[in-house]
């Protein structure tokens, strides 16, 4: 009683002292409201605004220092840059330059209005008719749409550098699944490079210069010289420089929008003006209208192809004989017939065995026996037909879909520019071909093709434009295989070839399976081999955007929001589908291949983790998937916060603040990993049935809170002992917490023994064990799961950046029902010598990046000097601490203090029966021991010390960062007062365990004014990434 009246009476004192102090001898020594020091001191002081996190900025960078980095950041890969560079000798800027426009929309154009459609499109209408080709046309549209809506997702969900369709798949599905679909992708658009090249050399054998021939027995060998020969050249242009390969793009795809021009002026003036084309037809069979010159019989040329001489006397064939001819315009016009601008019988397809002669249906002749040494003068089939051939014939020209996303790396913004550019491209492109199906069908009319006769003002411009189409996709299929897929696929097959990063090796193999295409000479059948890799390629696409979006990862948010994931589970079914409509033997191949470098990849190992899907996956299997986590570390992208959830229970094991377990919920969304825990101090043999009930309670707390996970109470000597188990022990496997959540310890000052004490420690292990931490202050006064927060804002405080933690928290809150409707705000503080407008910018465009919405402001805070009121805290704060610390006595010690207490009261009575008795002496006589002795001198040294502690001056370094926790509380306060919650910056616990005291008045003085704060400090790794 005494002492605790004399402790009262000391602190009582100690506070008026301060108080009268402050306003009297300090008003004299200092001239204004604020402490001017003195040159001497002035070096204590430097950078005092964020003094309080000065500890750790090795480790956690300034928000500015890391946002400037940001804004250097460029997706330009170093071999392309460096290879142009050593070109011109010029050094280039270093960021990327195309737009929408150029970068995706015209090369996808470019790709997809290629051959196919100059060559082979009228023919397959004629051969499928109106219903099948649009039945072809349809298919492979849908196919290839669905495929750019799940790319598009993929695209804009995050930074995608050089590398297109194989970084987006490779990082979705991870580097087996990545390098097998990257090496099938890659066998496409080397395989489109063969097609192209074949194209090339048909039109130029067809229709350019028909009568050359290098070699005369077959037009196979005529191809395979020809375009050994162009292949050569391309191949040369490639590697002489890559930059010039971008410069004649521009002009190969204007000869593409010129013949489409040319082609729709040609048909608007036919519609007006019908053109003199025409087809001479024998009875119902049509002839090849490039022997001859006039339809008639009386025709030299033509009576000699069915005549044994050129009298009227002549035997003739007996068809020619017993048929009339008909001469009818190719395009008659609005006023011609209208049966030939719609043909009504051309509604169905003409499949049939080689060799079958072609015949008009709705026109009548007289049979004849047949002479096969005729058949060459009509238009027969020169080989078998049918409807899943034509599927894979046609497919490739919808593939250069993946001409824009292959251009990643240099375009200004990817994530805008592909989805916009190639779904304009593919939605233009197939109203171009199903227009194309209305109009004309056939293969040639009079050596030119017939999309040929519809222009203007010469069917030249169609065979010169497809001519430089074709050189000019041959091109772009040879750069982007060897350069834009290799630069990433060489992480498994190829080496960098030269010094400044080109792919030269790369190169080399590009050109010789290249050839391997050419060899066969015939665009008709390396068209389905091609449409096999590009349908491999697609079918995983979907895929990936299928397994990401089932998955709700949070890296997964993507900005191109109309995706779902039954269109890509659409697509990747269509995709199978096609696959084997167009050649069951192909598409077995191709899987074959893909499994067989799946399976060496994973023999060999995967170096790369890349926060792929299926790892993600794999989270949730059970010992296999357990194993498998613990080969490599989880990559970013996977980050989620899994949580460790340290409880209190009270005197009767109920859970203390239930509202922990509430936040835990909307913090989880039911997603990851839930660990919730709590400690009873004690031994398990005399505790063990309270831990069990304690537990019991967890889970009924966790239930009635709707939180999905664990619990576990464990038995310890101590909290700090058992919460230091539970932080390193707790999971299993690659199932282990990266995060603990914790209540602020409200009675800290008063119960300083057990809460401060297990607070501060917690804070020290997490940071040894490299895990997040989240303290969540009042608690209590936090949402439940059944209240919706009309409006209001989550309000981030970034300070430093560690790890990007701050940035995730909002947005899986912002996921949960509770917080949906609030807003993100990100605050950031500048220092005098930061650019706050470019910081802002730069912040900006970091959550663009991110693909996170949020109201941005950077506050300026002045650097202004210590105030007096700020040094008083500082000062009365190392007081009380030195006070508390010499008040603080042991168990052993207090025992001392009230038998030295008893003996003197003793005494004392006894002195005073003594004067009653006459006795003289009034001292107290008793026996010293060692220990009373050792106590009297301890005595004596606290009293010395507690006059001394009023004539202390604070710490230099305390005053610093009670400088910082002040200023930016007022700050907080004033921007983030009604918030509904704000997260803060957890500075670092001092080195020196001297200053814990400190440690916990900075956090109060930091969070003072505030309801709702959550203080976040990371776990020393990258949880947010801007990639894709």
């Amino acid at each position: 009683m005494i002492l605790s009246t004399s402790c009262l009476f000391i602190h009582w004192f100690f506070l008026f002292f301060s108080f009268f102090t402050s306003k009297g001898d300090d008003n004299r020594r200092e001239s204004s409201a604020f402490i001017n020091p003195d040159m001497d001191t002035e070096t204590y002081y430097e950078g005092k605004n964020m003094a309080l996190f000065e500890e750790e900025m090795d480790s956690t960078p300034m928000v500015s220092s890391f946002l400037n980095k940001l804004a250097n950041y460029t997706n330009l890969t170093q071999g392309v840059r460096e290879h142009e560079e050593a070109e011109d000798g010029v050094r280039r800027a270093a960021v990327p330059h195309m737009g929408t426009f150029i970068g995706v929309y015209l090369p996808c154009m470019q790709n997809i209005l290629g051959v196919i459609l100059f060559l082979r499109l009228t023919w397959i209408v004629g051969t499928a008719g109106i219903l099948g080709s649009f039945a072809i046309v349809s298919m492979c549209c849908i196919c290839t749409l669905l495929t750019a809506i799940s790319m598009s997702a993929i695209a804009t969900n995050g930074v995608v550098p050089a590398g297109g369709s194989y970084y987006m798949i490779s990082r979705s599905l991870g580097p087996e699944f990545g390098g097998a679909v990257g090496l099938c992708l890659y066998l496409g658009t080397t395989f489109a490079g063969s097609l192209y090249i074949l194209g090339t050399i048909e039109i130029l054998l067809l229709y350019i210069i028909p009568p050359e021939k290098v070699v005369k027995e077959t037009t196979a060998n005529d191809m395979r010289i020809y375009g050994t020969c162009c292949l050569l050249l391309m191949a040369l242009v490639v590697f002489v420089g890559v930059k010039y390969v971008n410069k004649l793009a521009l002009v190969f795809l204007s000869c593409v929008v010129l013949s489409i021009m040319a082609t729709y002026a040609g048909a608007i003036k036919t519609a007006i003006k019908p053109s003199n084309f025409s087809v001479c037809l024998l009875g119902n069979r049509t002839l090849k209208n490039e022997m001859f010159e006039k339809c008639a019989k009386t025709d030299v040329e033509l009576w000699n192809l069915f005549c044994d001489s050129p009298y009227l006397n002549a035997t003739c064939d007996e068809y020619f004989a017993l048929n009339n001819l008909t001469e009818i315009q190719a395009t008659p016009g609005v006023l011609g017939e209208p049966v030939l601008v719609f043909p009504l019988d051309n509604l169905w397809g003409n499949y049939g065995p080689d060799n079958m002669v072609i015949e008009r249906k709705n026109l009548s002749s007289v049979p004849a026996e047949a002479n096969n040494d005729k058949l060459k003068n009509y238009v027969f089939n020169d080989w078998a037909t049918y409807f899943t051939l034509l599927v894979g014939i046609y497919f490739p020209s919808v593939t250069g879909i993946m001409a824009g996303s292959n251009r990643s790396g240099d375009l200004r913004d990817a994530q805008r520019s592909i989805p916009i550019g190639t779904i304009l491209a593919i939605l233009t492109t197939s109203f171009i071909c199903i227009l194309e199906i209305l109009n004309v069908f056939g293969f040639s009319v009079k050596t030119k093709p017939v999309i040929s006769i519809l222009a203007w003002p010469s069917p030249w411009v169609i065979v010169i434009g497809s001519f430089f189409s074709c050189c000019g996709a041959g091109l772009q299929s040879l750069t982007g295989a060897h350069h834009r897929v290799i630069e990433g696929l060489q992480e498994w097959v190829f080496g960098h070839g030269k010094a400044n990063g080109e792919p030269t090796w790369a190169l080399l193999l590009t050109v010789g399976i290249c050839e391997i295409g050419i060899l066969i000479a015939s665009l008709d059948h390396v068209a389905p081999i091609l449409s096999m890799f590009f349908l491999m390629c697609y079918l995983f696409v979907n895929l990936a955007c299928a397994v990401q979006t089932l998955l709700c990862t949070p890296n997964w948010r993507p900005r191109f929001k109309f995706y779902h994931w039954t269109l890509s589970f659409l697509g990747m079914s269509l995709c199978l589908s096609l696959m084997f409509i167009s050649s069951w033997i192909y598409a077995l191949v191709v899987i074959v291949i893909a499994g067989c470098i799946y399976k060496y990849i994973e023999y060999k190992g995967a170096v790369k983790e890349w926060g792929d899907g299926i790892r993600g996956l794999s989270l949730n299997a059970a010992r296999y998937a357990l194993i498998r986590l613990e080969e490599a570390p989880l990559h970013t992208k996977n980050w989620r916060p899994q949580l460790l959830v340290l409880c209190k229970l009270n005197s009767d094991l109920e859970v203390t603040h239930p509202r922990l377990l509430s936040f835990a919920t909307q913090l989880k969304a039911g997603k990851g990993l839930t660990i919730v825990c709590s400690v009873l101090e004690g031994t398990y043999m005399t505790r063990g049935d309270e831990a069990k009930k304690g537990e019991q309670n967890l889970k009924a707390a966790m239930a009635a809170e709707k939180t999905k996970g664990f619990s576990h109470v464990v038995v310890s000597s101590s909290l700090r002992d058992g919460f230091s188990i539970l932080i390193q022990s707790a999971g299993l496997g690659g199932m282990k917490h990266n995060a603990v959540l914790m209540a602020w310890p409200t009675g800290w000052k008063q119960d300083r023994d057990s809460s401060y004490f297990t607070c501060l420690e917690t804070v020290r292990e997490t940071t040894s064990a490299h895990q997040a931490l989240l303290v969540a202050k009042n608690i209590d006064h936090f949402p439940a799961n059944q209240e919706r927060l009309k409006e209001g804002t989550v309000d981030v405080w970034w300070i430093v950046h560690d790890g990007g933690l701050l940035m995730l928290l909002p947005f899986l809150l912002s996921q949960h029902k509770v917080w949906r409707k609030c807003k993100m705000r990100i605050f950031t503080v500048a220092q005098m010598d930061d650019n706050s407008i470019q910081m802002k910018k730069d912040l900006q465009m970091f959550l663009y990046q991110l693909r996170l919405n949020a109201v941005v402001e950077v506050v300026e805070m002045v650097r202004l000097d210590i105030s007096a009121f700020t040094y008083e805290k500082t000062l009365v704060m190392e007081q009380r601490s030195q006070m508390l610390k010499q008040m603080q006595l042991s168990r052993t010690e207090r025992e001392r203090e009230a038998q030295l207490i008893h003996d003197r009261n003793t005494a004392s009575h006894s002195a005073a029966n003594d004067k009653a008795a006459g006795a003289t002496s009034d001292r107290v006589h008793m026996t010293w021991t060692k220990d009373k002795l050792q106590n009297e001198r301890n005595k004596h040294k606290e009293n010395m010390a507690v006059k001394d502690m009023f004539n202390m001056k604070p710490n230099h370094s305390n005053v610093r960062r009670m400088h910082t926790a002040v200023k930016l509380n007022e700050v907080v306060v004033k921007k983030s007062c009604n918030s509904e919650l704000v997260l803060l910056n957890m500075p670092g616990p001092p080195k020196n365990k001297k200053g814990d005291d400190n440690y916990m008045e900075f956090l109060e003085v930091l969070m003072e004014g505030l309801d709702r704060v959550l203080l976040v400090r990371g776990g020393g790794r990258e949880v947010i990434t801007i990639y894709s």
